[in-house]
């Protein structure tokens, strides 16, 4: 889930934004990290599991091109991803469109595109813009490429893992070769900014809440069948996470099973839940709180039949 007045933007709108700002080079053997899924799922504030399904969809519509290059700091050559004409000229339309919305700001009305920057992406503008149209002069929502600032709820889960995988690297009071190599390869496939990543550490050296190898795998399992399927860089991951945790196959097979079978809900089902839930804790809703609901049923995108099934499963718990 995306805060701000990005997240009333689709997935693909902040791709063709993001894509804009950032082009292909032509003709180069190289290109920048920000034109990898990595990037371009950092940038846009969603997980990089939900990246490959917008990309093949603006890719089929004429509006994406793709190609492998060299990118600084990878090991091997990268697919990369830059506008078509067509997409160019999409990405152009949707931007002067936004840019020339008015937000308030100080208390007066002004026109979005007369707060930008020299150079500022426009992504970059837009995260300091909230639900209610109204600009801030620090971001409501900085992407995990940033060093700082808070992340959305996608990416919060990814920084959640990232911790837990420090705290079991610094258990010995020391972080291994192999353990900076696996934590490398987390960082490197959530497209993370490298002061955010020693934030993370520090943080979970200080805690010192160590979590069973186990228990790690197992999260790393639900958190990838989100969407109910496993994408192959995800399998590439967990394969090599399992090899350095010590996970056997039957291992593997005991937890993908409880993965399944247990699903962890999207963020904005659970806060849904939750407020449902507090609103039951007397049997009935009233009707201030049912107002409440409906308001936040709409913000989180919740439709009515997700509506009826939580409401269903709360009263079934309640019996």
């Amino acid at each position: 889930m995306v805060d701000g007045y990005l997240g009333s933007l689709t997935t693909e709108e902040r791709m063709l934004l993001h894509l804009h700002d950032h082009v292909l080079p032509e003709g180069e053997w190289e290109a920048p990290l920000s034109l990898t899924q990595a990037g371009i799922s950092a940038a846009v504030h969603v997980q990089r599991k939900h990246v490959p399904r917008t990309l093949k969809r603006l890719e089929s519509n004429g509006c994406l091109v793709s190609s492998k290059r060299h990118v600084p700091g990878a090991k091997q050559r990268r697919i990369v991803y830059g506008l078509t004409s067509k997409g160019r000229e999409r990405a152009s339309f949707l931007r002067n469109n936004i840019l020339s919305r008015e937000v308030i700001n100080d208390g007066s009305s002004i026109k979005i595109s007369e707060l930008r920057k020299g150079g500022q992406l426009t992504l970059d503008l837009l995260s300091h813009i909230d639900e209610a149209m109204t600009f801030h002069q620090n971001p409501v929502i900085s992407p995990v490429s940033n060093p700082d600032g808070v992340a959305s709820l996608d990416a919060q889960a990814g920084e959640q893992l990232v911790r837990r995988l420090f705290a079991r690297a610094w258990e010995d009071g020391k972080i291994t070769k192999d353990e900076q190599q696996l934590l490398s390869e987390v960082v490197e496939f959530l497209g993370m900014h490298p002061e955010r990543v020693r934030r993370l550490s520090d943080e979970s050296r200080r805690s010192q809440k160590v979590p069973p190898p186990e228990e790690i795998y197992l999260d790393m399992l639900k958190q990838a069948l989100v969407d109910g399927e496993l994408i192959e860089d995800e399998v590439a991951l967990l394969e090599t996470v399992r090899v350095a945790f010590g996970i056997d196959q039957l291992a593997h097979q005991r937890l993908l099973k409880v993965a399944i079978e247990e699903p962890v809900l999207p963020q904005n089902i659970r806060t849904y839940r939750a407020t449902l839930e507090t609103a039951l804790a007397d049997g009935i809703i009233t009707a201030d709180e049912d107002a409440m609901l409906q308001t936040l049923q709409k913000t989180l995108n919740i439709s009515q039949l997700q509506h009826a099934e939580i409401l269903a499963e709360l009263r079934d718990s309640i019996k």
